[in-house]
């Protein structure tokens, strides 16, 4: 048998402890990171499941797992906006707005907390405030509706009175959408307040063939009172008397009829 001195045997026993301490250090690292890693992702899933739990309008359980959330994450930005819709819907509108503030103080470049943010504002009708938060999440490139965000900013210029600032997001929005229905209508009706018929029979072009292509699109008081102005403006006599009379007959209590009779009344 050989035997090994004990100076030997120390420097090794030394080198194994080394050893197995270092790997025991990096196990734990990995493991912090993996429970970061784990944490992270659970947070994610439950904002994503408390987001369309609030979509489906079901509160209980959308808090339950934005709750769930927040327990992982106090400062999680989607978690804090996402309880600001439901203490919105809940009509604690104070609670609402704090959730909103923090979930952007906790991060600025949070774009879809901002969104609601604007949303939450407009339905409170402060459209000043309401175009800040829209227009600051305008300038986010990577926000993947932006469509949208020019869309709501076309609203809340409307709403403090810029008609051509509405023009132009509702015509921005035009343009990132590929041309939906809404901004259309939208871009349409601004155009033919502003006295651009040309630009607007151009557009309105666009959205009546969308509606041609797809059975699903109906007209609306609004598309209605938009087509009749645009036809009264060129002349188109036949196009004009169709809308109107689909507008008497499926919206006679609307608005836009009633400002159609106005319009027919003082030979306009």
């Amino acid at each position: 048998m050989t035997f090994i001195p004990v100076k030997r045997m120390r420097a090794a026993l030394v080198v194994v402890l080394l050893a197995m301490f270092v790997a025991g250090c990096v196990t734990n690292t990995d493991s912090r990171f993996a429970r970061e890693a784990d944490r992270d992702k659970a947070v994610r899933n439950y904002v994503q499941l408390g987001t369309a739990y609030i979509g489906q309008n079901n509160l209980e359980r959308a808090r339950h797992h934005l709750e769930r959330a927040l327990e992982l994450s106090p400062d999680d930005p989607g978690a804090l906006a996402a309880m600001g819709l439901i203490y919105n819907a809940e009509g604690e509108p104070e609670l609402a707005e704090r959730s909103f503030r923090e979930s952007l103080d906790s991060d600025q470049g949070y774009t879809r907390g901002r969104v609601y943010y604007g949303a939450f504002l407009y339905g409170a009708g402060r459209f000043e405030d309401s175009r800040e938060q829209f227009l600051a999440a305008s300038r986010d490139t990577s926000y993947n509706d932006r469509a949208s965000v020019f869309f709501n900013l076309g609203l809340t210029e409307e709403r403090i009175g810029n008609l051509e600032g509405a023009t132009t997001a509702y015509r921005r929005a035009v343009e990132l959408s590929r041309g939906d229905a809404k901004s259309l209508l939208a871009l349409s009706r601004t155009l033919v307040e502003s006295g651009e018929l040309q630009a607007a029979s151009r557009h309105y072009g666009r959205l009546m063939t969308l509606m041609q292509r797809n059975q699903n699109l109906r007209h609306s008081p609004e598309s209605l009172f938009t087509g009749i102005r645009i036809a009264r403006h060129q002349g188109d006599r036949n196009r004009e008397s169709s809308l109107a009379l689909q507008l008497k007959n499926n919206f006679p209590n609307s608005v836009e009829y009633q400002q159609y009779r106005v319009m027919t009344s003082n030979g306009q």
